[in-house]
């Protein structure tokens, strides 16, 4: 068991150098007609290591034609139909499509790699839209949190602290509606913090946890991990509002995609769960139930949020 703890301490500082929270990413387009059924398009956002245009490849929808940054469009329904955007998931996690038309009419498009298409639906208004934003919003949703290393890492931590006990359900429970609450209220810009030492404590509080969970007496932590997990999820709704205010909130859905998304980061969580407690029964089953992995695994979830505190308070400093 010694020897499984050093090796999982050795892959943990092998990691660490290269292990850091994910960071969503978001590129915008701006388009406006300036003629009946032609566009000027442009990128908002700065590229980041080469120019966007050799990043992405725009597939515009039928019956359009781009020459440099004009689209002009036949029919009388203008810009309407598909349009694709391929290379979203390497340097950038969504692109936000902002088209404005000539009669004051606007939308917003938001593609990502799991959903790089949209039908476009011309200059009427049309309820659809709603549901391409609903789509989008979960995936980025489910995305932030599975590739989220310390959002799971707590998750992770809460687990090995309480076991696959029925007091497991509350206290994920508790978890799940602090973050909501503060994700909504920091997204919505009714409270309002700075993201350096948000991440900080999100990184100390994983630490701590880990910490109590390798204690052998009873504390309070261990007495009440619901309200343990309700007071440190408030701290990781805020690092989910940050990573929303990156991709940014359309105008007219802002509602839609501030439920959608934490439901996505809901569904991502669940599965991280269920996948867990099925590994966890399989384990038992082979007869491997011996081998108590418990406190090795704390050790390398601690070794990582100890890592990440120290680096995130030295930003903090410098």
């Amino acid at each position: 068991m010694r020897a499984l703890k050093a090796c999982l301490l050795l892959l943990a500082s092998c990691l660490f150098s290269g292990a850091q929270a994910h960071e969503l990413s978001l590129v915008e387009m701006n388009m406006y007609e300036f003629k009946p059924g032609i566009f000027q398009w442009a990128w908002v956002t700065p590229a980041k290591d080469k120019p966007l245009n050799e990043v992405f490849t725009v597939h515009w929808p039928q019956g359009c034609v781009s020459n440099d940054q004009v689209v002009q469009c036949a029919g009388d329904q203008g810009m309407s139909g598909s349009l694709e955007v391929e290379g979203l998931g390497k340097s950038y996690s969504a692109l936000m499509i902002n088209i404005k038309w000539r009669e004051g009419g606007k939308r917003v498009y938001t593609l990502t790699s799991a959903q790089p298409k949209v039908y476009v639906f011309g200059k009427a208004n049309d309820e659809r839209e709603a549901t391409e934003v609903a789509k989008a919003y979960i995936g980025l949703g489910i995305e932030h949190i599975l590739t989220g290393w310390d959002h799971l890492c707590f998750v992770f931590s809460l687990l090995l602290l309480v076991g696959y006990k029925k007091r497991l359900i509350s206290t994920i429970t508790f978890f799940t509606i602090a973050h909501s609450l503060t994700l909504a209220l920091s997204a919505l810009e009714v409270i309002a913090l700075r993201s350096a030492p948000v991440e900080a404590t999100i990184a100390l509080s994983i630490l701590l946890v880990c910490y109590e969970a390798l204690k052998k007496v009873d504390s309070y932590t261990h007495r009440w991990p619901e309200l343990v997990a309700f007071s440190f999820g408030l701290l990781h709704g805020m690092g989910f509002a940050g990573a929303l205010k990156e991709i940014g909130l359309p105008a007219n859905h802002i509602s839609i995609a501030l439920l959608t998304f934490n439901v996505g980061v809901e569904i991502g969580q669940l599965a991280v769960i269920i996948i867990s407690w099925l590994i966890y029964i399989l384990w038992k089953r082979w007869g491997f139930a011996c081998l108590n992995l418990r406190q090795s695994f704390l050790y390398l979830i601690g070794g990582f949020s100890m890592f990440w505190t120290v680096t995130r308070v030295v930003n903090i400093v410098i």
